[in-house]
């Protein structure tokens, strides 16, 4: 658990060490500690709500610089397959207008732009790479509303841009200044200027944008790190088009049996870590894995989705349930 005694033995970056102190604390002691009106998860802690953006902001502040390879160190590269099946769900084409919210280095909203332009020139600038189909690492699971329907979401959404058109920006949305600054560089490595992403400072539960405004919306990795998850999905409701398609990409539960103690052995004992020699930050590693265990499992984040308005919703786990990708369309 991630804790004052972690803090004091060195394992917490020097910009973490006070906020770790206030959430060891919050709430200790209280008859309303775990009190879901009052507190929320931070990890396996639970500190008052109205904290969590505060801890979450000063983790990703402290981990922004080494994040990417941080991704490919934890997850053996699994990662550049897993945001690849995304975006090949999402199937971008010329002219749709897509956010991406918590994407602040780029790595799914640079997938996207690629897309984009193969299907308009018939190559991506400066891309990542092809898309990788699920293949063995995948198997797909449902639930909610018929496939029918959000079929026909699908081919309205985004759909009818002339291959001579202007292709929109992307847009990135996050809340994180300092992961946005590494997004903003890698585009410039890229040659990526504002006509193709744009770079945006916004809460995912109050979305800086109209009503109806985009035809697609991702989320890989960062809803389980929103502090009131409903809103965020009510906010990618409201942004969405009617015929717009909601996609997640996030750490779900393990399906096969046997594998979760595999799993926990790894998370809890390697992951951090690796934090502490690449980042020099293990304690910020050790919350991101306690979030993990903390979010809902596939069947109860479906429900929640199709909550917030969403139908046609499914669910398809990656690499036995490690990950899974949620898909939901905005019918009206």
């Amino acid at each position: 658990m991630l804790s004052l005694a972690r803090v004091r033995a060195g394992l917490a970056s020097p910009a973490l060490e006070a906020v770790l102190q206030r959430a060891a604390f919050s709430g200790a002691g209280g008859t309303d500690e775990q009190d879901p009106r009052r507190t929320i998860d931070f990890g396996f802690q639970h500190v008052p709500r109205e904290e969590k953006q505060t801890l979450v902001g000063q983790v990703f502040a402290s981990v922004a610089p080494s994040y990417d390879i941080m991704n490919d160190l934890m997850s053996g590269g699994m990662h550049r397959l897993w945001k690849d099946r995304l975006v090949e769900k999402l199937r971008p084409r010329p002219g749709q207008c897509h956010l991406d919210v918590a994407g602040g280095t780029g790595d799914v909203a640079f997938r996207v732009l690629d897309a984009m332009r193969t299907g308009q020139y018939g190559a991506p600038a400066g891309g990542l790479g092809s898309t990788v189909g699920g293949g063995s690492f995948a198997s797909s699971s449902s639930t909610g509303s018929s496939s029918t329907a959000a079929a026909a979401a699908g081919a309205a959404a985004g759909a009818g841009a002339p291959a001579s058109a202007q292709l929109p920006p992307v847009t990135v949305c996050d809340i994180n200044a300092a992961m946005l600054a590494e997004g903003r560089k890698k585009a410039e490595a890229r040659g990526a200027g504002p006509e193709s992403m744009q770079w945006v400072e916004g809460n995912a539960e109050a979305l800086p944008f109209e009503a109806g405004t985009f035809d697609s919306y991702t989320i890989a990795f960062g809803i389980r790190n929103v502090t009131d998850r409903a809103a965020a999905l009510r906010e990618a409701h409201r942004a969405l088009r009617p015929g717009g398609r909601f996609l997640c990409l996030e750490f779900s539960k393990v399906v096969v049996p046997g594998m979760q103690q595999l799993y926990d052995l790894y998370s809890f004992n390697v992951i951090p870590q690796i934090g502490r020699v690449v980042a020099n930050d293990a304690a910020s590693y050790q919350y991101l894995v306690e979030s993990i265990r903390m979010f809902p499992d596939q069947e109860s984040w479906s429900r929640m989705i199709e909550e917030a308005g969403f139908r046609g919703v499914d669910y398809e786990n990656l690499t036995f349930g490690v990950v899974a990708i949620h898909s939901g369309f905005k019918l009206a």
